[in-house]
């Protein structure tokens, strides 16, 4: 191999450097926002590769993303010249289904089994309700769905559940195992199952686990603070004792506890691997340094924490501009004018985010920007292969792929209708519970025993007709001809030109993408490898994309959760309501752990930002239909003063001006009475004419004072609080 050590260590900064040649058992790699993590895990397998000698054949590296896998696999080939195929670089489902593929009958797993996305997912779990004649409205599928995945993500299944005597528990648990046993019936393999599986697989066969671990002689991860249980399990089972492990991370970036990612294993993770070095990634290439210390200034007041301070070499650059806005209104047209000032600037609308904590507060938002004719998007909205009628054609795919898939079955056999109704569909069903054979397997029995109607059985034979000859054409046809066929023998196309013209436009272009998807898909070696047909290809590989966001390029501006926005940057960024109960969130305000998480979400949203941060809170919010008094959140109180430039609304509403305040922080002082009046701001009030609100500012003293109030019903009024007869509770 021609390459030097001197070249693997290019641009590389000492930290960086020395986390790359470490000689330790395992290494800890603590890695800032913006410090070049991605770099440093490229660069460590080009040193093993390049300067140690180690086969790529003996390195597994895994990945939260397909197209982080993807990046790092390119830059290592790039990097060292040469073909990195026999290095396994994957999500930790992509690993997990590759071991599940090559061991399908240790795994007990038929050879096509398939691939269950959340939405056929869910529309088993409906399924297993019906056979177990259980209420919707009382078992929502969506929490049972949550209840499987918990406990999956966790390494549990049905049988291992304690219920400790709890009716609640012990339905769950039941539902849990009549899905399972589905599942197994019909081959099928949920997300958290693919993880669950692969680790028994290794965990219940010492020689399969020998062979592995005798293999992966170092083992790197990225993103380790978003592991769960079973993940960090997989990770330290197949590490063993002797095999070193590199894990890329940092804890205050653990936001996804909600989803089972447990910051414990990053943490701990020193205590439970001996001879682990230590190696902190401090320095920062995205943001000014004003950003860091306003970032570092809030995160430092967490506790459970390794400790790191983002520094950078760039400029001091723009103070922090923390906006205190009247109410959601004024906070949306501030928001809005401050965007079109920019954009008047030349900023290009794509380098500028809207960040929020929930979904909810984007509403006024989006009404401001269409107002001002600003472009915009929401960030992660409805992905390629989740629109209905991709997965409608992708379920006809499956079903050629294996007849045995109930949920591809329940989707297409009546779409577009053909005579099969609920009633025949419910008797299949019933069938299928009794014999415990596949719904494909119950319809062929119940046809041949003459138990359907003439016009169900014969809808049905035609339909596996169909079935059946482009299984038997598509052997020797190229995969973009197959769906091709789909579309047009399934009638789908005529289906969706019944719909409105714009409407089947669009659908009708989603399909001939579809059929490009198909044609672009180049089946992988280890695919071929495994003897996998182009279509069976390319369902897994689509069923492992549904969870990355593809990001658009076009100029607009994003709106996203701060969850959402972890991974990105931007030049500007606007963080809003930042008040307590909204953000930190009312669920976490009690919880300690779940408080420190909310402060590392901020501390995530306020590092995406480059150049230029715009934070803003409301002193009142309508919430539930009642205008209530809000306070600053206490993250705002947590960034140092001298980093800030405060403003507040002007109190006359309908001008819309600006104040910049110089004094000391009005989100610290505003919520203390005024001794020199009756009234002061959060003060809940009754007008005699517009009823009961809440005052939000104040400006005069006496006979002068005036007062902002936001009514309930009527918006907000400036009263002159002499005449206004105000009364208080």
């Amino acid at each position: 191999m021609n390459i030097s050590t001197e070249t693997i260590l290019n641009n590389l900064n000492d930290d960086q450097a020395a986390a790359v040649t470490t000689e330790a058992q395992n290494a800890l790699v603590l890695a800032g926002a913006g410090s070049g993590k991605t770099r440093v895990l490229v660069h460590r397998i080009a040193w093993l590769i390049g300067a140690e000698f180690i086969s790529p054949y003996s390195i597994l590296a895994v990945t939260f993303t397909n197209k982080a896998a993807a990046e790092m696999r390119n830059r290592i080939a790039y990097m060292l010249k040469q073909d990195v195929n026999n290095l396994w670089i994957g999500t930790f489902h992509s690993i997990a289904l590759r071991l599940l593929q090559i061991h399908t009958e240790v795994a007990k797993l038929p050879k096509n089994f398939q691939i269950l996305d959340s939405d056929d997912q869910y529309r088993l779990i409906r399924r297993c309700l019906g056979d177990l004649e259980l209420d919707e409205k009382q078992w929502p599928p969506r929490a049972i769905q949550g209840f499987i995945n918990d406990n999956k993500n966790e390494g549990l299944r049905a049988d291992e559940i304690e219920n400790f005597g709890d009716f609640n528990t012990q339905t769950l648990t039941k539902i849990y195992q009549q899905y399972e046993n589905h599942c197994q019936r019909a081959g099928l393999v949920d997300f958290a199952e693919m993880l669950l599986r692969a680790h028994e697989l290794l965990l219940n066969n010492d020689q399969l686990l020998h062979k592995y671990q005798m293999r992966f002689s170092h083992i790197l991860v990225d993103e380790f603070q978003d592991t769960n249980n079973i993940q960090s399990a997989f990770i330290q089972l197949l590490a063993g004792k002797n095999n070193k492990l590199f894990v890329v991370g940092d804890d205050d970036q653990s936001i996804y506890a909600w989803r089972g990612a447990k910051v414990d294993h990053i943490l701990d993770f020193q205590n439970l691997n001996n001879n682990t070095a230590l190696y902190k990634l401090e320095q920062n290439y995205r943001s000014t340094q004003n950003i860091l210390d306003a970032a570092n200034g809030v995160i430092e007041h967490n506790k459970n924490r390794l400790g790191k301070r983002l520094w950078s070499a760039q400029e001091q650059g723009d103070k922090i501009n923390i906006y205190g806005a009247h109410s959601e209104f004024d906070e949306a047209f501030y928001v809005g004018e401050a965007i079109e000032q920019l954009l008047r600037d030349t900023i290009r609308a794509d380098e500028i985010a809207i960040l929020y904590r929930s979904n909810a507060q984007s509403r006024l938002l989006e009404e401001t920007l269409i107002k001002r004719q600003i472009p915009y998007q929401i960030y992660g909205g409805l992905r390629f292969f989740e629109r209905m009628e991709i997965k409608d054609v992708m379920a006809y795919a499956r079903l050629v792929n294996n007849r045995h898939d109930d949920i591809g079955f329940e989707r297409v056999i009546n779409t577009p209708t053909r005579g099969m109704g609920l009633k025949t569909l419910n008797m299949i069903r019933n069938h299928a519970q009794i014999n415990q054979t596949s719904l494909w397997q119950s319809a062929i029995s119940l046809v041949k025993s003459g138990s359907l109607s003439n016009r169900a059985a014969s809808s049905f034979t035609a339909f596996c007709s169909m079935i059946d000859e482009l299984d038997n054409n598509h052997q020797d046809q190229i995969l973009s001809h197959l769906f091709h066929d789909i579309i047009e023998r399934s009638a789908l196309k005529d289906h969706y030109l019944k719909e409105p013209p714009e409407k089947a436009q669009t659908r009708l272009e989603n399909l001939d993408e579809l059929i490009n998807a198909a044609e672009t898909h180049q089946i992988s070696d280890e695919d071929a490898a495994l003897g996998l047909s182009p279509l069976a290809s390319f369902l897994a590989a689509v069923s492992l994309d549904a969870g990355d966001r593809d990001n658009e390029d076009e100029p607009h501006v994003q709106l996203m959760t701060l969850h959402s926005a972890k991974g990105l940057e931007f030049p500007i960024v606007f963080m809003v309501g930042m008040e307590q109960g909204l953000f930190p969130h009312q669920n976490s305000m009690e919880d300690f752990n779940k408080l420190q998480e909310e402060r590392r979400l901020c501390y995530v949203g306020i590092t995406r930002t480059e150049k230029k941060l715009f934070m803003s809170y409301a002193t009142s919010r309508r919430l539930r239909g009642k205008i209530t008094p809000c306070q600053p959140s206490q993250f705002l109180r947590e960034i140092p003063n001298q980093l800030v430039q405060q403003q507040r609304g002007n109190i006359h509403p309908a001008r819309h001006h600006r104040q910049i305040i110089d004094s000391a922080s009005p989100y610290q002082q505003q919520i203390q009475p005024n001794t020199d009046t009756p009234y002061h701001i959060g003060q809940t009030v009754h007008h005699a004419s517009f009823g009961e609100g809440v005052i939000t500012d104040m400006s005069g003293k006496g006979d002068y004072l005036q007062v902002l109030v936001q009514f309930n019903q009527v918006g907000p009024k400036v009263l002159a609080a002499k005449f206004a007869k105000l009364s208080t509770n």
